[in-house]
């Protein structure tokens, strides 16, 4: 221990488990953006919250920067230590505090994954609704910091909506308990729902109380695919008026080729332009009403070809095909774009979009899916083997600049769900005006005086 500093924190806490090995320095300083080298003082690795506090304020005693971490599944480069900051990981703050069976809340450690959340919540024949393919990966804190949607938000909402309470260390180190579980609370400012999508700005969220609901009844997936871009927006008008729906995704060609590669197997024979992925309500009237929404679509020329799972077996491999395309997209290290707007400007957007990538764009595969029945879409864009990384990243930085704009023209945000981070920083101000961004950084101050809370993220 040849810092001074880290000594210092040593003795404070003489069972933190503290890393400096050179490995553990540049796992625990990097997400899944892989655009930065990771360069953190060290990594801690805390066991309770009294540990998180005495981190916190030896951090400001000695004008340390921290970066709460969780699962770093990031895709904005949020959980990134590129400048001798010290990494504050939760991933050993993984257990389950208590359930709650009159107010059906189940209380956690920040670093549990989604997954365990999920088989807690199971346990007690209820259902955590938040859901995503990073499930096994990510964090209940890391969903908290980013306000986390994924494939439900079409039935359940974003996090936000599932998050009673929270226990919070402040950037000065002390311990703040929000909203402590209630459903009325019209007591002030809700600070819960400030830190909530905050990136750890704010604070270093420790523990949560999460709503859990009912599981959902028994549902259908059917996969559809459709012969242009106009249809994906007529056939999710037809089923969600018709149907309970549940999920409504989409993905195109390339998406699919790359998840077929990847191991997954075809469902559709032939070549079509666009998918749609949807899970709805399967009672006996529901079963009629998707078979007639289906063939109206067909007649109308929206629907070229279909499937509906016959099985789990089957829907878990429908499921496949749009779950798996960010895993199989991986190793070609994409840029990514996460996009929202609302539902009714899409249909203009998709057209001035798939124009402005083709022009921009002419010799990169892009691919493109997403949560169409929320307004989200996710846009990678695949460096070619050719061109080296920095060149690459000025090209996407240059169309990134143009979407932007284009999303400030229709009332739409930058990161539906990933966070700002490091990666988006930079277009902040075509989703913020500069008076809410002043704000922000005034409830920022106040919370974390001196700074040290993830700094660079979110404003730079």
């Amino acid at each position: 221990m040849t810092d001074a500093r880290l000594a210092e924190l040593a003795d404070r806490l003489p069972n933190l488990r503290l890393l400096t090995d050179p490995a553990d320095l540049e796992h625990y300083g990097r997400d899944w953006t892989r655009r930065w080298t990771p360069k953190p003082l060290a990594v801690v690795l805390p066991g309770d919250v009294a540990e998180v506090q005495v981190i916190v304020r030896w951090a400001n005693a000695y004008g340390v920067a921290l970066v709460p971490s969780g699962g770093r599944t990031g895709l904005s480069g949020g959980a990134v230590a590129a400048n001798g900051e010290l990494v504050l990981s939760l991933e050993r703050m993984n257990r389950v505090l208590g359930f709650d069976a009159v107010d059906r809340t189940l209380s956690v450690q920040a670093g549990m994954t989604l997954h365990a959340v999920h088989e807690a919540a199971q346990s007690h024949g209820l259902i955590y609704p938040v859901d995503f393919a990073a499930r096994g990966s990510c964090s209940i804190g890391g969903n908290i910091a980013t306000n986390a949607g994924g494939i439900r938000v079409i039935r359940y909402g974003n996090t936000r909506e599932w998050i009673a309470g929270l226990t919070v260390v402040a950037g000065n180190g002390e311990l703040l308990q929000l909203n402590r579980g209630l459903i009325k609370n019209s007591s002030g400012y809700d600070l819960r729902h400030l830190l909530i999508g905050s990136e750890g700005t704010l604070g270093v969220v420790v523990e949560a109380t999460l709503r859990l609901t009912d599981p959902p009844p028994p549902s259908q997936v059917m996969l559809l695919a459709l012969p242009n871009m106009d249809a994906l927006m007529e056939v999710f008008g037809l089923f969600r008026s018709r149907l309970n729906l549940q999920a409504f995704e989409f993905f195109t060609d390339v998406a699919l080729k790359h998840v077929l590669a990847h191991g997954a197997q075809r469902a559709i024979e032939g070549e079509h332009p666009y998918y749609v992925v949807t899970e709805f309500d399967a009672d006996e009237a529901a079963q009629d009403a998707a078979l007639a929404a289906f063939e109206q679509g067909v007649d109308r020329g929206w629907i070229s070809d279909g499937v509906i799972a016959q099985s789990e077996a089957q829907a878990a491999a429908l499921w496949r095909l749009r779950e798996g395309i960010t895993e199989s997209l991986a190793p070609h290290r994409p840029y990514k774009n996460d996009i929202s707007l609302r539902i009714s400007a899409l249909p203009l957007f998709l057209h001035e979009i798939h124009q402005l990538l083709g022009r921009e764009y002419p010799h990169f595969e892009v691919v493109w899916f997403g949560h169409i029945g929320d307004g989200n879409l996710h846009i990678n864009v695949l460096r070619p083997e050719a061109l080296s990384d920095e060149d690459f990243i000025a090209q996407c930085e240059h169309v990134t600049k143009l979407l932007a704009a284009t999303l400030e023209r229709h009332g739409g945000s930058i990161s539906a769900e990933h966070g700002i981070g490091l990666v988006k920083r930079a277009y902040l101000r075509s989703t913020r005006s500069e008076a809410e961004i002043a704000l922000m950084r005034g409830v920022r101050q106040v919370f974390d005086p001196k700074g040290l809370l993830n700094p660079g993220k979110l404003f730079g």
